[in-house]
């Protein structure tokens, strides 16, 4: 298979222009399930990743033990409570993110979710219930370690932004090597991998690419974050999954590099790569 290797000239060319007449509605309704007690962080990096790439509308439901505090630091994403236990979603979320799921184009489950029983049962409800696009990352994807044979029986799609050793909880087997483990592992579930790490590798089993970018610096808390956040805007705005993966990938790596320029890598924040992903998409 041919391996793609991303540019700057290859990823503007798949961004969608934006109409004269065009409403919010028109750049994508995300819908964001995230959180959990302790890490609050987390969703509001994945809900500014999405708007920084340019989504209409970011819905971000997290734990009602979290609400408070997660309300208080985002202005831009609509913010709701769900059911929890323990500081964790609970199972009864279900109904209220059914209500939620309607209105949404693209989900994103995972950042700070944690892992319980009542967080397994909100993802795999979520797998078995929506028809749209669903972005799994973080404890989105930890929670289905024994269980992918949910992503096995899905018809929508579905993109997984696992690293290495989420990659592995799954059953991918790296001892291929990381391409051949990435594009045996998409072939056999359906889905989009974006299989992260150094030149993270991005395929859905018959389109390969690799991105170029990014750097140590990057190795942070909250930068998958902000990444999953900027996929699930690409995928609202209308690219393919396998492109709105590829294109997140290089920009989110494109604004690490600014930022281990200009800060140093030892120094710069997922914040940090927030602020400068505007000069990417002009």
């Amino acid at each position: 298979m041919e391996e793609n290797v991303l540019t700057h000239d290859a990823i503007l060319k798949m961004l969608p222009d934006r109409s004269p007449d065009s409403h919010k509605g028109n750049y994508g309704r995300i819908l964001i399930i995230a959180g959990s007690r302790g890490y609050t962080g987390a969703p509001c990096l994945a809900a500014r990743g999405a708007l920084r790439c340019g989504a209409g509308l970011v819905n971000l439901l997290v734990p009602k033990s979290v609400y408070p505090v997660v309300a208080g630091k985002m202005d831009e994403a609509m913010v709701s409570p769900l059911p929890s236990a323990q500081g964790k979603l609970s199972f009864f979320a279900c109904r209220m993110i059914k209500k939620q799921l309607s209105k949404a184009d693209v989900v994103l489950l995972g950042p700070g979710l944690g892992q319980s029983y009542g967080v397994y049962s909100v993802v795999s409800w979520i797998l078995k219930n929506f028809s749209g696009p669903v972005i799994l990352d973080a404890d989105g994807i930890n929670v289905l370690s024994g269980h992918i044979d949910i992503l096995r029986g899905r018809t929508a799609p579905t993109i997984l932004t696992p690293h290495p050793s989420e990659f592995v909880r799954l059953g991918g087997q790296l001892s291929k090597g990381r391409t051949s483990a990435a594009v045996d592992f998409a072939k056999d579930t359906g889905c989009v991998l974006v299989l992260k790490g150094h030149n993270t590798v991005i395929t859905d089993g018959t389109q390969l690419f690799c991105n170029p970018t990014g750097n140590p610096g990057m190795a942070v808390g909250g930068s998958g974050d902000v990444l999953a956040g900027m996929i699930a805007a690409l995928l609202g705005q209308g690219l393919s999954t396998v492109e709105a993966a590829a294109c997140g990938a290089w920009i989110h790596g494109a604004a690490g590099d600014i930022c281990a320029k200009e800060l140093g890598q030892y120094g710069m924040l997922p914040t940090d790569m927030l602020s400068v992903l505007p000069r990417l998409l002009k």
